[in-house]
């Protein structure tokens, strides 16, 4: 047995030999990708990124495009400088910039690639891609940017930037890595999943000099990225340009917005600023300059300022009081200056002239009846009664709430309820004369330009509005837009109310705005002057139109511009007049706009 035990180890080592023989057999003649592997030392992971869908406005023109830059990419473990004076000035970086990145670059990964340089453009690219086979560890990552063709709409639109790490930490999806660009605002923001696609990724060998050695396996592994959507956006960029033409130099907002659709077709944040500033290299240093100026050029007017929105309420009140069954188109009330201040026009007034001529008087005494029908003998009760009555049917309206645009930080407004004024004067001790400046759109009462143009579109509509938005197709199909934007909202007043209302806002502005008048075109509107504490009043007007055939709902808001009649009914009536005719018949008006010189 003790004689044996030689051969059966002999065997045993033989099988081993064996055994290895033929997997380094395999490895060197039947497999070479252990050959390449050890010719470069690394198969490089390289994601292909989408392009971002494109953007159009609602006629195809081009809003949004991609151009294509460079992210030079490093991996710390294979990086190498010899001459680091012929680097720093190759790639126009300080030694600084040099250490900094590469220490951030290490704490990140020592073997995974990050971003070194960011953004390099075609020419740069072009000046040292012969140069990159000298500096193992580096390599050329391609990415996209938005540019614009046409310099509007940059707060509807929106622009990308680079992933935060508080959005890193919220994303579920780990679809995201750091240096990653994302929709920061505006339609950009709201369709990032639309728009972003969906990445690939490619293996490359490369050999120890940084030299590209082909795909790993002939791209046996490889996924191919996925483009994202192109988005149909309901803006009509001739409309656009014009309105911002039109605001240039002002601040303010205007919105206009398609009735029967509730497609927004022209959303206006003044002041504005060309979208191609928030692009490239320079963003960190645009937006810095952006958003230091005092006059705000980032912050989202349409959708995030709040104003009284003076006497266009009027309009809602008068439907709330025909609702209620408390005013009729005859309801007469005498114009009481002593209740509060007015202009000069004919008294007494039924509901038609208290439109027409935006009386003051008539709606402190109309609110009063909405407000306190007696329900309760002590009028403080009956007063909070009323109040929480009357702000249902308000909200019904799409105030006091977010309405639910395509764009990221709408705000609400305000709707004061009884706990309100609770919250202020106590309960019990507070009735109609302390919140009567309701009555004509002042006091409490906010609403945004968003919710302006909505109103318009409601009183166009004769109760009904689309909730407003800025998406119109997606990959060119109605159909894959969200469903909340094809449902009806009703605002719970009879549609014959309207007629009186309509037929009195277009004679409206034979009253407080005939600056916005047309020949051929009939406009119904409504002019608001909203009291500022802080200087000049603001300049509202809201309208639709044709009157018996709406296409076309808008709200202007000029901050600090007076009367109502001025700059916002003569803007709003040129925006109409350019949307209808596509052209323009009084210039003289335009160069009142334009000029802005509202002091007549």
């Amino acid at each position: 047995m003790n004689d044996q035990r030689p051969v059966v180890i002999i065997i045993f080592v033989f099988l081993i030999g064996l055994v290895l023989l033929t997997k380094l057999f395999m490895i060197q003649v039947m497999d070479d990708s252990f050959l390449k592997r050890a010719e470069r030392n690394a198969i490089q992971r390289v994601v292909d990124h989408p392009y971002r869908g494109l953007v159009y406005d609602r006629k195809g023109k081009l809003l949004v495009y991609n151009n294509p830059i460079f992210d030079l990419m490093i991996v710390p473990k294979e990086f190498h400088v010899g001459d680091t004076t012929r680097f720093l000035e190759l790639f126009g970086i300080s030694k600084e910039h040099l250490i900094e990145s590469y220490q951030a670059a290490k704490k990140y990964s020592y073997v995974k690639p990050s971003t070194f340089i960011k953004q390099i453009s075609t020419n740069d690219f072009a000046r040292i891609q012969d140069f990159l086979i000298d500096y193992p560890g580096l390599f050329i990552m391609t990415r996209s940017i938005r540019s614009y063709p046409n310099p509007i709409a940059s707060h509807a639109l929106g622009y990308i930037g680079e992933i935060s790490g508080r959005q890193l930490e919220r994303d579920s999806s780990r679809y995201y890595v750091q240096g990653d660009y994302v929709g920061l605002s505006g339609m950009e923001r709201f369709y990032e999943d639309e728009l972003r696609g969906n990445k690939g990724v490619k293996y490359k060998m490369v050999n120890v000099r940084g030299v590209d050695k082909g795909p790993f396996k002939e791209g046996e592994y490889d996924t191919a990225s996925i483009a994202g959507h192109n988005i149909n956006s309901s803006i009509d960029m001739e409309l656009q340009r014009y309105g911002e033409k039109l605001m240039m130099g002002k601040t303010g907002s205007v919105v206009a917005i398609e009735p029967k659709t509730g497609e927004i077709l022209s959303m206006i944040s003044a002041p504005f600023y060309d979208p191609n500033s928030l692009t490239g290299s320079d963003f960190g240093k645009s937006y810095s300059v952006l958003n230091a100026l005092e006059t705000k050029p980032l912050f989202n007017r349409p959708i995030m300022a709040t104003y009284p929105p003076g006497s266009i309420f009027k309009i809602v009140q008068s439907l709330i009081g025909l609702q209620e069954g408390v005013l009729t188109p005859n309801t007469t009330f005498a114009c009481n200056r002593s209740l509060v201040a007015c202009h000069n026009h004919p008294s007494p007034v039924n509901l038609f002239g208290a439109i027409r001529n935006s009386c003051n008087p008539y709606y402190h005494q109309a609110f009063r009846q909405i407000i306190n029908q007696e329900v309760s003998s002590n009028t403080f009760k009956d007063t909070e009664i009323g109040l929480n009555a009357w702000r249902e049917h308000v909200l019904k309206f799409g105030l006091g709430g977010t309405l639910g645009v395509d764009m990221p930080n709408e705000k609400k407004g305000l709707v004061p309820n009884s706990d309100y004024y609770d919250h202020y004067y106590g309960n019990g001790r507070w009735k109609y004369s302390t919140i009567y400046s309701l009555s004509i759109g002042q006091g409490e009462l906010l609403v945004t330009p968003l919710q302006m143009a909505n109103l318009a579109a409601i009183f166009a509509n004769k109760g009904y509005y689309y909730t407003p938005h800025l998406v119109r197709a997606i990959d060119g199909d109605k159909n894959k837009i969200p469903q909340e934007y094809l449902t009806k909202h009703e605002v719970g007043v009879d549609a014959h109310h309207f007629d009186m209302v309509q037929d009195a806002m277009v004679q409206a502005l034979y009253g407080t705005a005939q600056r916005a008048l047309m020949k051929d075109i009939q406009i119904a509107g409504k002019t608001g002057t909203a009291q500022n504490p802080h200087g000049e009043d603001h300049s509202v007007f809201i309208a639709f139109a044709p009157k018996d055939n709406p296409q076309i709902a808008i709200a202007v808001y000029v901050e600090n511009a007076g009367w109502g009649g001025r700059a916002a009914a003569s803007t709003a009536s040129l925006m109409i007049e350019k949307y209808l005719k596509d052209s323009i018949s009084r210039p003289d008006l335009e160069k009142y706009v334009i000029t802005g010189n509202f002091v007549y």
